[in-house]
């Protein structure tokens, strides 16, 4: 698909801020340091910088690619930019609802991607949705960049967020006035929206005193909806944040006397373990491998992008996105990747790329590198050793959140050892954190006895505290070595 941005003359934004708006990330925060900001240069020129030579090949330089964060055009530029938009989960399923009057709205506040969603109280139905990217992203794909941005220039990730979801709850509400709307996001988001100070996330013991649910007005946000209170629901601790509690209401913990896992694995992996008798939950710095940020060439799942990889014939095939060609590859498809690899040998139990020229070839021109899948190993190797120290081995059910668990295969995640061998059911459980807070918006009469109940039988574990958990990290970064 092709789209012609003019950019008027004396324009003050930079190149990076255009291109943001129509998708480019940029996980570094701008500073060259990833290389997960490509774009394909097409007609005109753009001057290859040192950064750009330090992050890209001479090949890809000459094919066109360029940094999006260091780019400054001399005249008029046709780019490719367009693989970097993708489809954002949301989640319109039933719920049981209270009747009331009038519309409410529920937000769910990611690090990457924003929904929002209006709903009807009188019926409980999704009588609207509207998605995009968070703005803050164009700081960094990471919550530790973002809150080391934020300490360097305070305030500057507040306003952007606030204007950006006071926009989409105009567009989705079309002049009607909401009851309230409900928020919840991870602990760094409660703290950026809220103007919280995040300087106690910054560093161990990673604890912060302003864990509380925050109450507005919808005009002390500077929202031109009217709302009669704007509501971001509490934390659980650490970075452990209301989309868990959220995610705990959506998937029945409270109501389950069988243990059961929810796993979000986003760019902050937050996981819960337990029933009704009892909750223990964790936050893992996966970081944004899982949506293929810092992979060279990561992308979000659209077109373009390869989201299944399969060995045949001793080689790598892969499936791409609307049947184009190969332009990157997304999360799903970095997991299936390596997890084939390892089958035929093209890498090893330790992380080392075996295959020619240390590049994985994977369709047309998109391949691995070894960085790629230390990455990976980083992230997974997180998720791993919280999950083992939250959960006894079992059958117990495993709730995959979020884009990535939607869409992952859990073989391919057990082969790289993300998830483990004892998890015999797998479930695909959506944006789980939206879900949640529409069960909380539409149940105003219980939700204050939910919210205090989970509270109260949910224990944070604060894994850097456990002298276990650094050997089981290091541990779980290997891959399990092949079956005899």
């Amino acid at each position: 698909m092709s789209k012609v941005l003019e950019v008027r003359p004396g324009d003050p934004r930079e190149l990076r801020e255009i291109l943001f708006e129509e998708g480019v990330e940029f996980p570094c925060g701008g500073e060259s340091a990833c290389g997960g900001c490509r774009i394909r240069l097409l007609e005109g020129d753009i001057p290859v910088t040192p950064e750009m030579r330090a992050a890209l090949s001479e090949r890809e330089l000459a094919e066109g690619w360029r940094l999006g964060c260091q780019a400054r055009p001399r005249g008029p530029v046709r780019l490719a930019v367009g693989q970097w938009s993708g489809e954002v989960l949301s989640d319109e399923a039933r719920v049981p609802f209270e009747p009331a009057e009038g519309w409410g709205a529920v937000i769910d506040l990611g690090t990457t991607t924003l929904v929002v969603q209006l709903v009807n109280r009188a019926t409980g139905e999704v009588e609207g949705v509207r998605t995009a990217l968070n703005p803050q992203a164009r700081y960094g794909a990471d919550i530790m960049t973002r809150i080391q941005f934020d300490l360097e220039r305070p305030g500057v990730l507040t306003a952007p967020i606030r204007e950006s979801l006071g926009a989409m709850l105009a567009d989705v509400a079309a002049g009607r006035e909401l009851a309230e709307v409900l928020i919840v996001g991870n602990t760094a988001m409660h703290h950026l929206f809220c103007g919280e100070s995040v300087e106690p996330l910054a560093h161990v013991p990673f604890r912060s005193p302003a864990l509380a649910a925050r109450s507005f007005a919808s005009r002390d946000l500077g929202w031109t909806t009217p709302a009669r209170e704007v509501t971001f629901v509490g934390c659980i601790g650490g970075f452990v944040g209301s989309d868990l509690l959220a995610g705990l209401v959506a998937t029945g913990f409270l109501e389950s006397d069988h243990d059961q896992v929810l796993m979000d694995l986003g760019t902050n992996g937050e996981i819960a373990s337990g029933s009704r008798r009892g909750i223990w939950c964790a936050s893992t710095a996966a970081g944004p491998a899982f949506e293929a940020g810092r992979i060279a060439m990561g992308m979000r799942a659209a077109a373009g992008a390869i989201d299944r990889v399969y060995a045949q014939d001793g080689q790598l095939r892969g499936r791409v996105i609307g049947g184009s060609e190969a332009r990157g590859i997304c999360g799903s498809g970095l997991v299936d990747a390596v997890a084939a690899a390892l089958e035929l040998g093209l890498v090893d139990p330790r992380g080392r790329l075996k295959a020619a020229g240390k590049r994985l070839p994977i369709c047309g021109e998109v391949s691995l590198v070894q960085a790629d899948i230390r990455e990976l190993q980083l992230a997974k190797g997180a998720v791993a050793a919280g999950l083992q120290l939250l959960a006894a081995p079992g059958g117990q059910t495993i709730h995959l959140a979020g884009a990535f668990g939607n869409y992952v295969r859990a073989e391919s995640a057990r082969r790289i050892g993300l998830l483990p061998e004892w998890a015999h059911t797998i479930h695909a459980a959506g944006n789980t954190a939206l879900r949640g807070a529409r069960m909380l918006l539409l149940a105003p009469s219980r939700r204050q006895q939910l919210v205090e109940t989970l509270r109260s039988i949910t224990t944070h574990v604060e894994l850097h505290r456990r002298p276990e958990f650094e050997d089981r990290y290091v541990a779980c970064m290997s891959f399990p070595p092949q079956p005899l």
